[in-house]
């Protein structure tokens, strides 16, 4: 039992480790073009979308689609790394518990 439960939180936290490292590499990739097109970022538009749709996009309609995508990865890339620690949280504690 202790053998499978530890198989399957190591396989759990590699899965998402991944999948993580994934979507940053990702972010990071449409960071290169938001840096080689100097869009004017500010952290104020990547968690407010309004301000985001009313004072961002219009300044660089040509690169809406890249724009929106860099905010899409690094809004699931932070909620990913949310669940990463959650997860290495909860089964630090089980196996603690199981130890």
């Amino acid at each position: 039992m202790v053998g499978t439960l530890l198989f399957a939180v190591i396989g759990l936290f590699i899965a998402m480790l991944f999948v993580n490292v994934y979507f940053r590499v990702k972010v990071m990739r449409s960071y290169r073009i938001m840096v080689q097109n100097r869009v004017d970022l500010k952290t104020e538009h990547f968690f407010n979308k309004h301000k985001l749709e009313e004072e961002l996009i219009p300044q660089y309609p040509g690169l809406e689609k890249e724009i929106r995508t860099f905010v899409s990865h690094l809004h699931y890339s932070t909620k990913m790394a949310t669940v990463l620690i959650a997860l290495i949280t909860l089964f630090g504690g089980i196996l603690m518990y199981y130890r």
